[in-house]
């Protein structure tokens, strides 16, 4: 019979990767405390390692994102305004 495959969730992967960048425990005993194979574990913390430097940016990619997004929805607003203006100028000259 086939097993499910295991989903983490990001703050379990941040908790496991965080316990072994402390090293109070062997790989091993980590593996057993989280119930995860130890090459989970290393892959989690190289990651965590890795994207460390993001979360001390000046302002969060969230953030970023968001104003990119409300910029984007701003835009949208004035060119359906545009296109609603052309439609009916258009049909006042008959086209």
């Amino acid at each position: 019979m086939k097993t499910k495959r295991r989903k983490f969730s990001s703050a379990f992967k941040a908790k496991v990767a965080i316990e072994a960048l402390k090293e109070k425990d062997t790989l091993s005993e980590l593996c057993e405390k989280f119930e995860v194979h130890a090459t989970m574990i290393s892959k989690w913390k190289q990651e965590f390692i890795n994207r460390s430097p993001e979360l001390f940016e000046t302002t969060p990619p969230k953030v970023q994102d968001e104003k990119q997004i409300d910029e984007l929805y701003t835009k949208i607003g004035k060119l359906e305004v545009e296109r609603e203006w052309l439609k009916k100028n258009l049909k006042k000259a008959g086209l």
